[in-house]
């Protein structure tokens, strides 16, 4: 029985073997594998959902559109208006949106990474975030991604984003227009972006969440890679075969060519990326930034890095949990595009006009929302008691505080804060008495 035991183990064994080392061969000979295993276009996740009613993902305020930019490729977008406009938004069809981004609201492109689909739970909770910092949101899926149509490749990719910035710019008029990408679609934002730059048309703004520097560098540090890293001849089994299926995603190439080089990309830059990110290592990003920082493409405009620690455990794709976010996004180049006011505190401005419009507690970003019990995360998406949201409601609808007084949270006027301003945070605190006077005209 021991032997019988042994033999069985053995055989167990040597299959093991003989697949490890036939992979790389297989690999190797069919780079297709390879491209499959970057795209992973085929895993689609959530399952079960209609990318036709975005809906039922909670954006009551999103049109659900279809673009063709090749003949046999279909794209399917989605587009969230800010969140101001929730209740006109309601019952409108596909030509009031596009009406609509020729509005003062500026607009954010958002091209998602590999898996999933446009209606991934991270990035729909992302979108709204957005939107209710006052930003318009359209973002779609690749060809061959969820339910658009087509055969991926990095040209493709390119191609599909530059249609779709193409046909907003078509109905935007002077309004700024910034792109963020995440993950692989940073590969996609640069590629983009450069393309812009060599036609002298370049957007208002880079934002590259979780980038790589390339696709070669990511793959050897990818965590599915481990096994096979020191495995010999990596580079020619696993690497050369994703060159060879024409994918390159160069960010660091695309974006930050030497001062020699005649097209590069010229426009602000603002990296986020968490220290703790188990897909894209986080010194990835920081080499990306420190070939950037020092570029003379980037020598009139601004770069900038914004780490998040690792105790924060925002990993890959958590970062629009960040309550910093608002914060974050007075990077100038997005601010100047917020309506309402010039400077740094626009997109503040913003989230505090949301609140006072809606009068609903309830659609309270998730980042301004309170913790269910004292010591709880702050942000965790919760209702306000009901007690607690009746004295927050009274707060917004009491009248702003006598003009010329100064301070605030009880020296402004005299005025102690509200329950609903001190969940506000810091950078926004300092926004809520000038949104009266700014949004609330009736009242002075």
């Amino acid at each position: 029985m021991r032997k019988g035991l042994c033999f069985r183990l053995r055989k167990i064994l040597l299959c093991v073997v003989g697949l490890y080392m036939a992979i790389p061969f297989l690999i190797k000979l069919c780079p297709g594998i390879q491209a499959k295993l970057i795209f992973l276009n085929f895993v689609r996740v959530p399952y079960f959902i209609d990318l036709k009613k975005p809906q039922d993902q909670g954006l009551n305020h999103t049109c659900n559109y279809y673009l063709q930019p090749e003949e046999d490729v279909t794209l399917g977008v989605w587009h969230t208006v800010p969140a101001v406009w929730w209740k006109n938004a309601q019952g409108k069809d596909q030509m009031w949106y596009e009406d609509a981004l020729a509005s003062s609201h500026p607009i954010i492109l958002y091209l998602h990474g590999n898996a999933g689909t446009r209606g991934g739970d991270h990035r729909v909770e992302l979108y709204k975030v957005l939107s209710s910092l006052g930003y318009h949101v359209v973002t779609f899926d690749y060809r061959g991604w969820g339910d658009s149509v087509g055969t991926p490749s990095e040209r493709g990719m390119t191609y599909d984003a530059l249609h779709v910035f193409d046909w907003i710019k078509a109905r935007s008029g002077d309004n700024p227009v910034y792109i963020w990408g995440h993950s692989l679609g940073t590969g996609v934002a640069t590629n983009l972006v450069r393309r812009l730059c060599e036609r002298e048309t370049p957007p208002d703004a880079l934002i590259l969440e979780s980038p790589f520097t390339n696709i070669r560098e990511e793959a050897k540090s990818h965590p599915f890679s481990v096994i096979y890293r020191y495995f010999p001849g990596f580079d020619w089994f696993f690497l050369d075969p994703i060159t060879s299926s024409g994918i390159q995603f160069a960010n660091d190439e695309n974006a930050f060519l030497p001062p020699c080089s005649v097209k590069h990309i010229s426009c602000s830059l603002l990296i986020l990326h968490a220290e703790d990110d188990p897909v894209v290592p986080f010194q990835l990003g920081r080499k990306l930034y420190n070939i950037a920082a020092p570029s003379r493409s980037f020598r009139d405009f601004k770069v900038q890095f914004i780490p998040f620690h690792s105790d924060l455990g925002y990993r890959h794709k958590y970062i629009y949990k960040s309550p910093e976010l608002p914060r974050i996004l007075r990077f100038p180049p997005l601010v100047q595009g917020i309506p309402g006011e010039v400077g740094t505190r626009a997109p503040a401005l913003s989230v505090i006009r949301h609140l006072k419009e809606h009068e609903d507690v309830s659609l309270v970003p998730p980042f301004l929302r309170p913790a269910r019990h004292p010591g709880d995360v702050p942000g965790e998406r919760t209702r306000m008691p009901a007690g607690q949201a009746e004295e927050a409601l009274a707060d917004l609808r009491r009248p702003p505080p006598v003009a010329g007084s100064t301070g605030f949270c009880g020296q402004r006027g005299g005025r102690a804060c509200g329950p609903l301003s001190l969940l506000l945070p810091l950078n926004l605190r300092s926004c809520w008495e000038d949104s009266d006077r700014a949004f609330w005209p009736s009242a002075s």
